[in-house]
């Protein structure tokens, strides 16, 4: 199974719309979206394109392939017009060697851990910037912003597959890599 992982896209159509493309170029099976779907949020600028109306469409066209998890700027009104479940806190994929906790990271966060093991991943967006980092017995990552990248990031998503973790700008070049069998 390959997985691609992204995050706050913030109601971005141009933006979603090169996510979707990568995704198809990808060949994945599922895309985890990370939360913060179709606003803004009150300390973001708009995005370029902020269209969330597009962004709903072009979404729901890959509704049986998408699982989310809720962000601080989605809510029950968001919903009602997506075709696919956002509301839950957290989702939990199996890794074989560990567990991905997957969360949007305003609520569990490297300050805040949700019940994780040793050898887990906490995978979470929020703060638009890209991340691996194994502290402790835990490693954490962030694939970054879809739309509103932060600290001189990137526009970009990650895909996981058998082990591998791959950190990708939305053109498709590679600006990250972790194995968990490496850990």
């Amino acid at each position: 199974m390959k997985y691609m992982i992204a995050s706050d896209i913030h109601g971005s159509a141009c933006y979603c719309r090169a996510m979707l493309e990568a995704f198809e170029r990808e060949q994945a099976d599922r895309l985890l979206l990370l939360g913060d779907i179709l606003y803004h949020g009150p300390r973001n600028d708009l995005p370029e394109e902020y269209d969330p109306k597009q962004v709903i469409g072009l979404l729901n066209a890959y509704r049986d392939r998408i699982f989310c998890v809720c962000g601080n700027c989605d809510s029950a009104v968001d919903q009602m017009v997506l075709e696919f479940p956002i509301m839950a806190e957290y989702a939990v994929i199996d890794a074989g060697e560990c567990l991905v906790y997957a969360t949007h990271g305003h609520v569990f966060n490297e300050k805040h851990l949700p019940p994780l093991q040793k050898g887990d991943v906490l995978l979470y967006g929020h703060t638009h910037v890209p991340k691996c980092d194994a502290k402790g017995d835990i490693t954490f990552m962030n694939p970054g912003s879809v739309s509103i990248p932060k600290e001189d990031s990137w526009h970009g998503y990650m895909t996981l597959e058998n082990g591998l973790f791959i950190w990708k700008d939305l053109g498709g070049t590679e600006r990250l890599r972790f194995d968990l069998k490496s850990k």
